[in-house]
């Protein structure tokens, strides 16, 4: 029964779900606020493929000795917070912990990764919520299944910019990749951004339906943060373009 409740997880009974109003899609955000948004991600439909991370090689050890937790409806994707609004090793939202979303605090994990920490500080902007995913191999069928907008800026006063998700690729496999989508259930929409190693890119993932394919047969390891657009991101963001 499990397989084949599996095997119906694919984007079309996703949408016949929705239209029956048995699984509810992400709504979209409201693109009217006044909060800052980069003119360079905008132009480029909210998301910019950078040039690979050129730093200190970041040791294995940086991201396979972290302390890992996941959510109960997903066994498959686990996450390492190395900040988090409690400061503790735990998946909880900022409003969940009475905080604003760019106020978070080193997790004990960030001892353990001091070449990543390093590049995140070496980006010069304000940023909050950083995880080190965890991701075991997946279809594209089941990738498409789960794409999903995240909510980074339910708790973002509004004079404070727009909060978007920083990539940075840690492992090298020739299939993963990160699918975006301005249309949840329209695949001419869709984009696949390549991540080899050490990839870095630029989403805004609150207004791009977006999701992990990794073919595997190996684990996945990427860095996910989240930044404030600001002009200083954007000078960041300048100085990686291809």
């Amino acid at each position: 029964m499990a397989i084949t409740t599996s095997a119906l997880k694919n984007e079309y009974t996703k949408r016949a779900l929705h239209l029956l109003g048995i699984r509810k899609t992400d709504v979209i955000p409201k693109v009217t606020t006044a909060h800052y948004r980069m003119p360079t991600l905008e132009a480029g439909g909210g998301h910019l493929v950078l040039r690979k991370y050129a730093g200190p090689e970041i040791p294995p050890a940086e991201w396979e000795s972290l302390e890992y937790t996941t959510y109960a409806t997903d066994p498959h994707t686990f996450f390492a917070p190395i900040t988090s609004p409690t400061g503790r090793i735990e998946l909880v939202g900022a409003c969940e912990a009475g905080k604003k979303d760019l106020d978070c605090t080193w997790t004990p994990n960030a001892q353990r990764c001091p070449t990543i920490v390093a590049w995140l500080e070496s980006i010069g902007a304000r940023f909050g919520r950083v995880q080190l995913l965890r991701m075991a191999p997946n279809t594209l069928r089941e990738c498409r299944w789960g794409l999903h907008l995240d909510v980074n800026n339910a708790a973002n006063p509004q004079s404070n910019g727009w909060i978007v998700r920083v990539w940075l690729e840690l492992t090298d496999d020739h299939s993963s990749a990160l699918l975006v989508r301005h249309n949840a259930f329209n695949r001419s929409t869709e984009t696949s951004i390549r991540l080899p190693k050490y990839q870095q890119a630029v989403v805004d993932s609150e207004k791009l339906w977006h999701g992990g394919h990794h073919k595997g047969p190996g684990i996945r390891y990427a860095l996910i943060a989240s930044f404030e657009s600001s002009p200083e991101l954007e000078r960041w963001i300048a100085s990686q373009l291809p």
